[in-house]
């Protein structure tokens, strides 16, 4: 065995542990210090912290509201999958989880693949539609963390993929089934279809990031799978810092509707977390029933049997060891780096 793939995810602290949660918030608070201007590294850090401490209390009560957070439990049978469909397609390649933000850590990941003896080291983050805070950072955590062990490995990384033609048609159907189950027309002039996609600080656009333009192209093409012609978006901002974000927010979005019931689907996740268990189906289904609207949430498809698949298709050059062009995979633009493909360059 001499290839190991390492899932990309950003994690979460399993319950409601104030010392764990305050440690995860702080390095995220960290890692985008960028949003904000300091005189020092420590400055940052101390600024982290601030931030990580104020924000605690309300996610520790998020996270015994919902019972904890099942994201490590499904990304571990993600990865499991994984390696069981590559060794099905006759490859000898072990999986890893990486996270960015809870232990283990990418580095931890790049580590033990390492002690197994690991020669090409491939990284996948699991986030189909590609952002600068999930994807390209999780893919720069990975090449450090490759360099700092100071040997000679070959790496790669594929960072947006919500294009591989299964995707999109796997996410429509499980909405599709989940209307069906429940009764409901999504082509109902009583019923509107709602995507919620993770926000981003329009900064991060600003300097050349194209998540929002990846987010309107995947809502629109779910949609046409669907036979919507008319839906909403809106984006689950974290408003921390005094920055600008995405719009509409989620909460605006859902205002807007004007329709008897909403079906959210969560465009972004590819695990329930605390921000479709709880920000979603607490939070935000409390705004729509204030505005006197019935509330469906699709269940993010963590566990569907093709999931496997795509992520096979995605690393099976790399595994292989062929061009990646020959699967459409081209040199990335939002990680304009060696060794970094995704499905989304020369985006017009």
């Amino acid at each position: 065995m001499n290839v190991g793939v390492v899932l990309l995810n950003f994690g979460e602290p399993a319950g409601p542990d104030r010392e764990a949660v305050t440690e995860y918030l702080e390095r995220i608070f960290f890692d985008n210090a960028d949003l904000e201007r300091y005189a020092s590294e420590s400055a940052a850090r101390e600024r982290a912290r601030t931030l990580a401490e104020r924000r605690a209390q309300a996610l520790l009560e998020e996270y015994e509201e919902i019972g904890g957070s099942p994201l490590k439990e499904q990304a571990a049978a993600q990865a499991e999958r994984l390696q069981s469909e590559l060794e099905r397609r006759g490859f000898d390649a072990r999986t890893y989880l990486g996270y960015q933000y809870v232990e283990p850590l990418i580095g931890d990941a790049v580590a033990t693949a390492f002690d197994d003896g690991v020669g090409h080291v491939i990284g996948l983050p699991v986030y189909p539609l590609s952002g600068p805070s999930t994807n390209v950072f999780a893919v720069d955590d990975l090449e450090a963390a490759v360099d700092e062990r100071d040997r000679e490995v070959e790496w790669h990384a594929v960072t947006g993929w919500h294009r591989h033609p299964t995707y999109p048609r796997m996410r429509a159907e499980n909405v599709q089934s989940f209307v069906s189950e429940a009764g409901l027309d999504l082509q109902a002039p009583d019923t509107e279809l709602v995507f919620s996609a993770h926000g981003t600080a329009l900064s991060y656009l600003e300097e050349g990031s194209r998540y929002d333009q990846y987010v309107e192209e995947y809502t629109e093409t779910i949609a046409a799978l669907l036979g919507v012609d008319e839906y909403t978006l809106g984006f689950q901002n974290h408003e921390n810092r005094d920055v600008s974000w995405t719009e509409p927010d989620i909460e605006t979005a859902i205002e807007s509707v004007d329709a008897d019931r909403v079906v959210v689907e969560p465009a972004s996740f590819l695990h329930e977390q605390s921000e479709t268990l709880s920000e979603l189906d607490l939070e935000l289904a409390a705004e729509a029933e204030a505005a006197g609207l019935e509330f469906y949430r699709v269940p993010v498809p963590h566990g569907e049997p093709r999931l496997a698949g795509i992520m096979a298709d995605l690393v099976e050059p790399f595994v292989a060891g062929f061009d990646p062009h020959h699967y459409q995979l081209r040199k990335c633009e939002c990680r304009d780096e060696p060794g970094t493909y995704c499905l989304n360059a020369d985006f017009e």
